[in-house]
This record gives C-alpha cells, sequence and structure tokens, in this order.
C-alpha cells in the first residue's frame, strides 16, 4: 500500500508516533488497513455544505466499518451566489486552483491510499476532480446533494435565480418590495447545492456519467435519508476499488468525458461544465479539444429542460428530476440512440456504464422527454466560433427562446460588468443592443467572474429581456437563461477581438450555424489590434495578481500554466 511510507518499518517509528496521536487508529490492526483520504467541502457559509461535517461523519464510520481507516481534511469553499455581482467573485474560479493543490498536496504528502472526495457546490466539485486527476488514487465522489426547491402559499415553485430575476423586476417597477421579500425567504428553505441544473448541480450529475459518482450522487435531495445510503454505499465500493486497484485515471478517459457531456447537453447543463471538464482533461493528461463539445452536442438531443430553463409554462427543479429517476434515467434514453454513449465505459460501481442503466426507468416523460420527443435534436449547449470568437465561446443554447437563434445588433461595450449593470439599471441600453462587457476574463478580470446579477437583471426588465444579446469574454452562472455567451476567447486582455470591438460595431449570433462574428474585415481588426494597449493589472499583490500573471485561455480550461 502507498501508506507503508509512513508506517512501515523501523524508521517509520516516529511517523507511527505522530499517527497514534491523531487518535484514528484504534489498535494495531489498523496499521495493516488502507488510509483513506475523506476529502471534505464543509463551511459554514455556503447553504450547499454546512450540513457536510455531519455528512462526513457518516461516510468515515463507513469507511471503517468497510475496512478502512479514514482521516478527513477540508478544502476551502466560496459560494457563488453569495460573491456575486461584487469583487468576491473574482475569487471563484481562482477558488478552483487552489482546491485543485489542496487535494494533490493532501492526498500525495500523506501517502494515502485511497480517497472519498464530498463536493457540492460551486468550483468545489471540479477542483476535487482536477486534484483527483493528479494524484490518481482509487477515488469515489459523493456530493451532498440538492436543495430543494421553494414554494409560495399559492404552490408557485421558486429558486435561487427566482430572487436574482426578481431584483430586476424590482428595479423596473414591477414587483413590490413585499413580494420581494417574500421570495426572499422561501426560495431556499434546506442546505444543499441550490435546486436548478445550475453549475453545482450539473457538476454532480456529470460524475455520474463520468463513471466516478454511485447513481444518485447529482440528485437525491440533500434532506433525503438516501443521500446517507448512498454515502454509505460509496464507502463501501472505495474499497472494492482498493482491493481491485481502479485508480481514477482508469475510470476517466475521453469516452467517459464524451458520456458526461452527452448527460450535459441532454439535460442543459451550464455553460461552466465545459470549462471544468476542459481542464480535468488537462490534468488527466487527456487530449479533449473544445471543438469535441459539438460533436457530441450534434448525436445527442436536449431531452430536459430544468430551472433555469422553462418547459413551456412549467419549470422543473433536481427533485423532480430524481422522482423522474435521475441521471439513470436519462442515460438510459440516450442509450438507445445508437452512437450517443459509450457504454462499455468502466464505472466505480465494478460495472460498465450500461450495465448500470440496466434497471433505470423514466417515471415522468414530460420532465425527461423520450428520445422520440425531443426538445430539439441537437443538445442543449453550444461552442461558437467566428471572427469574434477564433478559440471559440460558449452558451447554453437549451435556454435561449426559438425566436432568439439569429440576432443581429449593434454593439454597446463595457469594461466591466458594473458598467453594464448601471447602464441597464438607468436605462441606456435599447432594445437590440449587444451588451459587451470585456475585461472580465480568467486574466483580464483576473477570475473570469460570472454575470448572474447583470443576466437576471436584464431578464427582469420586459423590454429588455428578449431583446438583447449579452456577451462576455467572463461566465455566466448556471442559472443564467437566455441569449448570454461567455467564454469568448481570446479574452480583452489577450488583444482577442472583443478586446477591439468599439460602440456600434455590427455583431451577428447565428446558433444554428454556431457562429459569432463582428462586421470589421481583417485588416480593421489588425489594424485596430495594432493600436491596442494591454490595460494595466488590477491586482498588483496577493492571490489574484499570481493568477493573473499564470492562468490559460478559456479554451482550454483557465487552468494554470
Amino acid at each position: 500500500m502507498r501508506s507503508d511510507a509512513i508506517k512501515r518499518g523501523v524508521a517509520r517509528a516516529p511517523h507511527r508516533a505522530l499517527l497514534r496521536a491523531t487518535g484514528q487508529l484504534r489498535d494495531e490492526a489498523d496499521f495493516a488497513k488502507p488510509f483513506v483520504a475523506v476529502c471534505n467541502s464543509y463551511v459554514d457559509i455556503v447553504p450547499g455544505h454546512v450540513h457536510l461535517q455531519a455528512f462526513g461523519q457518516v461516510v468515515k464510520d463507513a469507511v471503517r466499518e468497510a475496512g478502512g481507516v479514514p482521516f478527513e481534511f477540508n478544502t476551502i469553499g466560496v459560494d457563488d451566489g453569495i460573491v456575486m455581482g461584487h469583487e468576491g467573485m473574482r475569487y471563484s474560479l481562482p477558488s478552483r486552483e487552489l482546491i485543485a493543490d489542496c487535494v494533490e498536496t493532501m492526498a500525495a504528502a500523506h501517502c494515502f491510499d485511497a480517497m472519498i472526495c464530498i463536493p457540492n457546490c460551486d468550483k468545489i466539485t471540479p477542483g476535487m476532480l482536477m486534484g483527483a486527476a493528479r494524484v490518481n488514487l482509487p477515488t469515489i465522489f459523493v456530493s451532498g446533494g440538492p436543495m430543494l426547491a421553494g414554494q409560495d402559499g399559492e404552490g408557485n415553485s421558486s429558486d435561487l435565480v427566482t430572487v436574482f430575476e426578481a431584483v430586476g423586476k424590482h428595479a423596473a417597477g414591477q414587483m413590490s418590495d413585499e413580494r420581494l421579500f417574500e421570495l426572499e425567504r422561501i426560495s431556499c428553505p434546506t442546505c444543499g447545492s441550490c435546486a436548478g441544473m445550475f453549475t453545482a448541480n450539473s457538476m454532480n450529475c456529470l460524475c455520474e456519467a463520468l463513471g466516478i459518482a454511485l447513481p444518485g450522487n447529482g440528485t437525491i435531495p440533500a434532506v433525503s435519508p438516501a443521500r446517507r445510503d448512498l454515502a454509505r454505499e460509496a464507502a463501501t465500493r472505495l474499497l472494492d476499488l482498493v482491493r481491485s486497484d481502479v485508480r481514477f485515471r482508469d475510470v476517466v478517459t475521453p469516452a467517459a468525458i464524451d458520456n458526461a457531456m452527452a448527460l450535459d447537453v441532454a439535460m442543459g447543463g451550464s455553460t461552466n461544465t465545459v470549462l471544468h471538464v476542459l481542464a480535468l482533461a488537462h490534468e488527466a493528461g487527456l487530449d479533449y479539444p473544445i471543438s469535441r463539445f459539438n460533436d457530441v452536442s450534434d448525436r445527442v438531443p436536449h431531452l430536459a429542460k430544468v430551472s433555469p430553463a422553462w418547459d413551456g409554462p412549467r419549470q422543473w427543479h433536481i427533485q423532480d428530476v430524481d422522482a423522474a429517476g435521475g441521471v439513470p434515467a436519462l442515460l438510459a434514453e440516450l442509450a438507445k440512440r445508437p452512437g450517443a454513449l459509450h457504454l462499455d465505459a468502466p464505472t466505480v460501481t465494478g460495472m460498465t456504464l450500461g450495465e448500470n442503466l440496466a434497471h433505470a426507468a423514466n417515471r415522468n416523460p414530460a420532465c425527461l422527454r423520450p428520445l422520440a420527443n425531443p426538445h430539439s435534436l441537437r443538445g442543449a449547449l453550444s461552442v461558437l466560433f467566428g471572427n469574434l470568437a477564433p478559440e471559440g465561446a460558449v452558451i447554453k443554447v437549451g435556454a435561449v427562446e426559438q425566436h432568439e437563434q439569429l440576432f443581429r445588433g449593434p454593439a454597446r461595450v463595457f469594461d466591466g460588468e458594473e458598467e453594464a449593470l448601471n447602464a441597464v439599471v438607468n436605462r441606456r441600453v435599447s432594445p437590440g443592443d449587444v451588451i459587451v462587457v470585456r475585461h472580465e476574463g480568467p486574466r483580464g478580470g483576473p477570475g473570469m467572474r460570472e454575470m448572474l446579477a447583470l443576466s437576471s437583471t436584464i431578464k427582469g426588465i420586459p423590454a429588455l429581456s428578449a431583446s438583447v444579446a449579452l456577451l462576455t469574454d467572463g461566465r455566466f452562472s448556471g442559472a443564467t437563461r437566455g441569449l448570454c455567451i461567455g467564454h469568448v476567447s481570446p479574452e480583452a486582455a489577450e488583444a482577442g477581438p472583443i478586446g477591439l470591438l468599439r460602440d456600434g460595431d455590427l455583431i451577428s449570433i447565428d446558433l444554428g450555424a454556431r457562429r459569432l462574428d463582428v462586421a470589421l474585415t481583417d485588416a480593421e481588426l489588425g489594424a485596430r489590434r495594432q493600436a491596442w494597449q494591454a490595460p494595466e493589472p488590477r491586482y498588483t499583490r496577493g492571490w489574484l495578481a499570481r493568477y493573473a500573471r499564470l492562468v490559460g485561455n478559456a479554451s482550454s480550461g483557465a487552468v494554470l500554466t
């Protein structure tokens, strides 16, 4: 065992003395057992993680019962909803790299034999995946589970994006103080990751399709007793993986990533998943170009519209997906289409993905549409290319209305989210405009902030809701809906085309053709690039200054170089 490096032989007597002092080794026999890292992300300020201290104890007890010795450590966690719309959001994406470094450091330095990861929200799941890819131990992910949706006295459901959009309606005079306060109080009623198909739930569902988590990981509610049963089962399976020496990179292959993205585009997951999957592929040493996402989307239909998307008059939430059969039910629908999935891909269950789906059943074809009745024949995420995005830009096309598939309008250029939000709130943006928010990329931001405050405010203003487009070299929350295009690459800080735009430049968006273009010749773009000057860095010291110097392009996952 790897842990023999810290516990075997006469020379390791000092190491064993320290290990005894932890109280985790209860008798001499424990020194012969696998040492299991329990990587938890418990923090008090994140509602998706506030319950994970107790949840981690369930996992540790199960690891011990299964024959391992658990050693728990914690990562940091940034709550994207709480840091949204201010300087704190600049730390969100960079926190992913810190978490990956933390996982690698703890697992490698202490010679653990295996690892069970307990993530839930925002950048924690991808950060742990990246760290797990580096250390390549037998590993299982078991998330803390999704929040239940809120419900008002009339039976209307709500979630976090409901509140963000309500702020826009309130600013437009379309909602009273009393109604806004009611939504604030009821929309996040339990612990867990926010109740829609936002980034956290998207990533936790993707872990199932990747094969690195057990069925149910993405959808069983945080407050359900079944979530604790899943944790116990995961701990038991982990010790089986140790005995059979099945490691992280044995499971996470290009085929597994294809399966994960097939699920993502079928269920309309967050655009952030593209960024995180590219980063995971990088850490796993896999060649997975951003253009491959479109290849997957071309062969996989869009089968589920979950909040923030609307399915006609109805808005589904993660608890509805779980009641319908969860991720296995959706994957089983996809499995009916030849070539949509790699069914022979191994998983941590000890069976192939196809074998895992043998008994899956779709219990609500209105929520999870059957293959014969998709929302669209092409998946719900697209990577756009063109002279405005030579290296790609990403949109959740499944949350865009049909009349918005083609859009052409003049650019309104803003250097930062606050400047754009101020213009929207004060009616300095007109219907037909393309709102361009730049210098918010990985390097230029730094940190590639999400724009949920801006996008949801636009959605809350009837005059603008369906009549403007929004594009940025930053990101959008998984709670975003509408014609919102992010990850425009190269970013403005690299003298990418988005950094060369001027007010009035005519921008064309064609989602069917996956094109994002500006009506400028190569010669004009070249002349503007010659005159371009790099902006002064926002930070000259501390973590964000180091991050800005080291971070790479969004088209390759915004990983540190």
